[in-house]
């Protein structure tokens, strides 16, 4: 089963300070990004404060998948609002610094960004100094809800690690898609950071926001694991990849699935289909398992699977299943999940759940660089 822990990864050196994002639109041709040296060098050695003001969150809903559809809705935000995104930290058992796992350079192509822990270092002890932190919440028109911002975990470890306390909060009703009001009601002179309880971006992920994944480029160090581990076990091969997501608890959050029109991130297949959502879908059977990797080994002519799966691998199944075509079926199960996802995306045909945010990160890379993508129970 995936688990969290994962020993600090020092990946990027001397990563500082705001960067000044580029001129790149949300139209942008690229299928993929990749770290601009202009872009590095640009990296201000000196932190400078942004008078637009800074949005700053609590990336605390769910795993890495969902985490992930947040943190790009987020992205989005901070853009249409003009102010510089704090970097949050993603959250495991602890915060994981964002550059442990993806680029902050190629993030700044895209809009101007900062680390949290370099904000909290250099920025914030003058701008945003102990007894000036406002918390933001959002609560619905009537609610008599307070704001608690560090109530619980994951929200107080995340803002312990930090080291941030709020002195006082304000409750908003505001769309994250209102850019106006927010600039009207929230002006950066006078609150130069929105610090709020979660992300500013709904889930999952909206359509509009899913090519801002191009920004979104692992670390050298989680790229460099994933190919070690192809050229060890099947270096050169074809090769199928597959998430199962089979363990208790996708059981209970499938029950009553049938007919849905949406569930999750299940909008990745149904979107334009006219077709609703089934337990099929959701939850195959292994019968459809093996269906579906019978007919994608057939069609590659692929010698190799690799599982990732947070349960049940099905490797003797799949290959008891696959005997006439000398499929040999790999799993790492890794401490850290991510190391799952950057060889799911280099595989030459992916099979994942419809309904899962961690399939849903896989298709929206291989989307942009043209690789093709089935669902079990709808493919």
């Amino acid at each position: 089963m995936y688990t969290m822990a994962y020993c600090t990864i020092l990946v990027l050196l001397a990563i500082v300070s705001t960067v000044t994002g580029t001129d790149s639109s949300e139209s942008t041709d690229q299928s993929s990004v990749t770290a601009n040296p202009d872009t590095v060098t640009n990296i201000r050695q000196k932190f400078t404060w942004d008078p637009n003001g800074y949005i700053f969150f609590c990336l605390c809903m769910g795993r890495f998948g969902n985490q992930a559809d947040h943190f790009l809705g987020s992205l989005a935000f901070a853009k249409r609002i003009n102010r510089t995104l704090v970097l949050p930290p993603f959250r495991t058992y602890r915060n994981v610094m964002f550059t442990e796992w993806f680029k902050q350079e190629v993030v700044a192509q895209y809009h101007r960004v900062i680390l949290a822990e370099d904000f909290m270092k250099h920025l914030a002890p003058k701008h945003w100094p102990v007894g000036h932190r406002i918390g933001f919440c959002w609560l619905p028109q009537n609610s008599d809800a307070k704001c608690v911002m560090k109530e619980g975990n994951p929200f107080g470890p995340f803002w312990d690690g930090l080291k941030v306390d709020f002195d006082d909060y304000i409750i908003y009703h505001l769309s994250y898609y209102e850019t106006e009001r927010w600039n009207e009601e929230y002006p950066g002179d006078k609150y130069p950071v929105i610090a709020m309880r979660g992300a500013p971006a709904g889930f999952p992920i909206s359509p509009a926001d899913r090519q801002l994944q191009r920004y979104l480029v692992f670390s050298d160090k989680i790229e460099n694991d994933a190919n070690s581990y192809i050229s060890k076990n099947f270096p050169d091969q074809k090769f199928v990849g597959i998430h199962l997501r089979n363990g208790a608890d996708w059981v209970n959050a499938c029950k009553g699935t049938e007919g849905m029109r949406s569930m999750m991130a299940s909008t990745q297949c149904l979107d334009g289909t006219g077709q609703r959502l089934t337990h099929k879908i959701c939850f195959p059977p292994e019968q459809e398992v093996l269906r579906l990797v019978k007919n994608v080994i057939v069609q590659t002519r692929a010698k190799v699977i690799f599982v990732a799966t947070d349960q049940n691998p099905m490797t003797s199944k799949i290959e008891e299943h696959l005997k006439k075509w000398k499929v040999k079926v790999y799993h790492l199960d890794p401490w850290l999940p991510l190391d799952d996802l950057a060889i799911l995306i280099k595989s030459d045909h992916f099979i994942g759940n419809c309904v899962s945010s961690f399939t849903a990160y896989v298709k929206r890379v291989r989307d942009l660089e043209g690789k093709p993508t089935s669902f079990w129970g709808f493919s």
